[in-house]
């Protein structure tokens, strides 16, 4: 028997069942048994595994494959951003250009431009990758504001620009896909998520990084190192780091925006052209690249020879390696969960209940998000259970792009434990599980919501004409 051939037995209630006394595991023995979180992932991820009935004899396969298939990704970014935060950092770079937007927009509007320019930056770049380029500049502008002793205040209004964008903008994968299976207009989603992810930033972005900042004083994380008091006297132009922080958004733009190009039929992707600009474009090689030119402009041209730069950016890994390892059980937690069929043992129950095509779109991607994990996963299946119904409906393009923006709404709802993406970003920020909850899991839910209760308005004032 194939893994691929196996049947799950069980009915979503007992699968929901099971997820739900899994999670209260996880939160059960890393809060209150104190429980090293990796440690407490990998054993309640194989209990899980068991519980449900996935065969014993693939169950280490599911296992691997999962921690392998985060890991993989997750490595290459964090690996490759903690290099070039090393470099930036070490280099004067960070300080410079953390004074130079606090003299341009003030301390207290510092949160503010920090959100908008991840937002910016958010557009071609992946929410890891950009999360990663960014973090050496918020806690650069952390520490000059703060001391150092307040990173939430600067990190989640730039966490949850890149999160908004990814979520609701083309040619991010979720909107295309979902678009794909709705055969939505690209253009209008795009416009639509424009109208939506704004909005939806200001208030679960950059209010929320506010209040939280205020009622969570965390101080910002030694990832990079410490303070480095021996900078050198002659830091890099603050135009320097500009366009290092650029490079590897253009070179990603390559890739994202060659692929929606291709989707949308005025690009054939299969051209060596442009499979050679989508291949640099791909967010590890582009952050290579771009680690690199750093090594250049702020290493060798700056004088320091080969052996300085290396150790450098050595001393960079060891901090990561909790994140990325933690951040992998996470995703094979996820896995098992998926494996266990659980997704599809919901969508099935919950295509049966009759509603409106944009909430069922919604909450079908919702349910789905929190039972599992991925958003990847809950967009696809929810996209494709909506699917027929919306393409047999007499709905404008107006109204498909609301409904494609519905579905992606509802897969970013609470992120939680099963979710890599919770891991990473409260890893980055020096959070504990519980602080994350509080704080990540809350701002995924009131943005997926925010959003929703948006596209709903767009999807009413579409159907008047």
């Amino acid at each position: 028997m194939e893994l691929e051939t196996w049947e799950q037995t069980l009915g979503a209630a007992p699968l929901l069942g099971i997820a739900a006394g899994a999670i209260a595991a996880i939160l059960l023995l890393i809060i209150v048994f104190k429980v090293h979180a990796f440690v407490a992932l990998v054993i309640v991820s194989l209990l899980t595994a068991v519980a449900t009935g996935i065969p014993t004899q693939f169950i280490s396969e599911v296992l691997v494959d999962g921690f392998a298939g985060t890991i993989g990704s997750v490595a290459l970014l964090v690996g490759f951003g903690a290099m070039l935060g090393k470099l930036v950092e070490h280099s004067g770079g960070a300080k410079a250009l953390a004074d130079a937007l606090v003299r341009l927009f003030g301390e207290k509007r510092a949160p503010f431009a920090l959100g908008m320019a991840s937002l910016i930056m958010g557009f071609p770049m992946f929410f890891d990758a950009g999360l990663v380029m960014m973090l050496p500049i918020i806690f650069a502008v952390a520490h000059r504001v703060t001391g150092g002793k307040n990173v939430l205040a600067y990190g989640i209004p730039a966490a949850a620009a890149f999160s908004v964008m990814h979520v609701f903008l083309p040619p991010h994968p979720g909107p295309v896909t979902a678009a794909g299976e709705y055969e939505a207009n690209i253009g209008i989603v795009l416009l639509v998520g424009l109208v939506i992810a704004i909005p939806t930033w200001l208030l679960t972005g950059h209010l929320w990084g506010k209040f939280v900042g205020r009622k969570f004083v965390l101080p910002v994380p030694t990832l990079f190192g410490g303070v480095d008091e021996d900078q050198p006297k002659n830091p890099p132009r603050v135009s320097t780091i500009i366009l290092l922080l650029l490079l590897p958004m253009a070179l990603i733009f390559l890739n994202t925006g060659l692929t929606t190009l291709d989707a949308a039929g005025f690009v054939d992707a299969s051209q060596g052209w442009a499979q050679a600009l989508i291949l640099i474009g791909n967010s590890p090689i582009a952050l290579l690249i771009t680690v690199v030119v750093a090594m250049l402009v702020l290493g060798w041209r700056r004088g320091q020879k080969g052996t300085a730069v290396e150790k450098l950016v050595d001393s960079s890994l060891g901090p990561i390696a909790s994140v990325v390892i933690i951040t992998g059980a996470g995703g094979m937690f996820g896995a098992v969960l998926r494996t266990s069929g659980i997704g599809e043992a919901l969508s099935e129950t919950l295509d049966s209940w009759g509603m409106p095509v944009i909430l069922a779109a919604f909450i079908i991607a919702a349910v789905i998000r929190v039972a599992q994990g991925s958003a990847t996963v809950a967009l696809v299946t929810a996209a494709g259970l909506v699917g027929p119904a919306v393409l047999a409906g007499d709905f404008n393009p107006m109204q498909i792009a609301a409904i494609t923006l519905a579905t992606a709404a509802g897969s970013v709802f609470a992120g939680h434990v099963n979710d890599s993406g919770f891991w990473l970003v409260g890893r980055l920020m020096g959070m504990d599980v519980k602080t994350t909850l509080k704080v990540w899991t809350v701002q995924q839910t009131i943005q997926s919501v925010t959003a929703f209760l948006l596209v709903l308005v767009v999807y009413s004032l579409a159907s008047l004409f």
